[in-house]
């Protein structure tokens, strides 16, 4: 086979054919040009209509890049042809390797937006020898195509959180089909005029057959939900609560034990280096550190009490019996009332009132595990990118990451 034929076999480019082929250096590269030409037994198509069009407006040689072969980068020399059609007028012929005004071939676009699912965009430009921009653009451009628009319908069971888009306290709000696994929505902010745009999409009708959202203890999310899903249940979710609980109370009551042994200052260096100890489930205490621990708990009341009812608090999500689950919180909170630590007392009236979202989980058994495994693959998909500066771009990749399962 002459080396022409070999490279109009490797070409595949439907409708021309290879008149000639060079190389040319380029700083320390060696270039493959291939110069091509209309193929006169194949059919032009116009890009607006689809039919078959004879007439040629005029040409413009376009330089295209493809794929290397072995080692050497390629350049096509390719003269778009604009079709006289009747019907749409001038039109740029329809090729099945080249997209309209694209300087790179689809299976060199796809071969960059492969690349982009397990690299960044600047590593995916590097390998093909490309500006990062185009191949942020070309990776763009496949995920709109790819993953379309978002499919809303049938949606029943939704969870929402937010996470860290950028340093200074700035954050976006996730919205995930809960039953499918999937991202419907991503967008900057987490007020309620700033997530209002996703039940905007959603729509009246579809709003209205939301049976349960699970959340946070944010204020915007409830209120909104409240707002758009008249037949949805907030349903308030374990981990935030028992954070808060860590936070608020724990937290507070080991810092006011330590002003309070500030006499004793080995005791108060314990207490002082004893938080993250605190704060773990007991299950999660490393085995070295159950004794210090025990010891700990054994020798201050205060934490030992709010120790224990953390552990209690956390049993009324276990609960599938609402009058059952409401027992539970009002032994809960005559303990806590009880016990003479105002952190606790304070923290135990703040909550009542999101008692109708606890119990809701008796009813619906939703939490926000499923977003805050979502968060920390967002985590690293920012880490491998070194950061976004184009939220949409962003927020495609997020989606690309969280399919669903069918």
């Amino acid at each position: 086979m002459a080396n022409g034929d070999c490279i109009t076999a490797l070409g595949g480019w439907k409708g021309y054919r290879v008149c000639s082929w060079r190389h040319e250096p380029r700083g320390k590269q060696r270039w493959l040009v291939l110069d091509l030409e209309p193929d006169r037994q194949s059919d032009h198509r116009c890009s607006g209509c689809g039919e078959v069009v004879a007439a040629v407006h005029d040409r413009t040689v376009r330089r295209i890049r493809d794929l290397p072969v072995f080692d050497d980068p390629v350049e096509l020399r390719v003269p778009r042809l604009r079709l006289a059609c009747p019907r749409c007028g001038p039109r740029l012929e329809q090729l099945d390797w080249l997209e309209p005004h694209s300087r790179v071939t689809r299976r060199l676009a796809q071969s960059v937006a492969r690349f982009c699912t397990v690299a960044s965009v600047r590593h995916a430009a590097h390998w093909h020898g490309l500006n990062w921009k185009t191949a942020k653009a070309i990776d763009f451009r496949e995920l709109e195509r790819t993953l379309g628009p978002v499919d809303l319908e049938g949606v029943r069971l939704l969870a929402m959180d937010e996470f860290a888009i950028q340093k200074g306290h700035r954050y976006a709000t996730v919205v995930v089909d809960a039953e499918r696994k999937r991202v419907l929505w991503v967008g900057r902010g987490r007020s309620r005029a700033q997530v209002r745009p996703f039940f905007e999409q959603l729509g009246a009708q579809r709003c209205a057959q939301v049976r349960a959202v699970a959340m946070d203890m944010n204020s915007a999310y409830d209120l909104e939900v409240r707002l758009h899903c008249p037949n949805a249940e907030v349903v308030y979710d374990l981990f935030h609560v028992v954070a808060k609980y860590g936070r608020e109370v724990i937290d507070r009551v080991r810092i006011d034990e330590a002003h309070r042994l500030r006499a004793d200052q080995p005791a108060r260096r314990v207490l002082k280096t004893s938080r993250w100890l605190l704060l773990r489930n007991r299950e999660n205490v490393p085995a070295g550190k159950a004794v210090h621990l025990d010891e700990l708990l054994a020798a201050n009341r205060a934490l030992l009490t709010v120790y224990l009812l953390k552990d209690d608090l956390k049993q009324l999500w276990r609960y599938r019996s609402r009058a059952w689950a409401g027992k539970a919180w009002r032994s809960w909170k005559r303990r806590a009332l009880r016990s003479g630590l105002e952190p606790l007392r304070r923290f135990a009236r703040r909550l009542e009132p999101y008692l109708p979202g606890i119990l809701a989980h008796c009813r619906w058994p939703l939490g926000t595990n499923l977003v805050e495994g979502i968060n920390n693959k967002i985590k690293v998909i920012k880490r491998v990118a070194y950061g976004f500066r184009d939220d949409s771009y962003f927020f495609l990749k997020i989606r690309a990451a969280f399919p669903g399962l069918g």
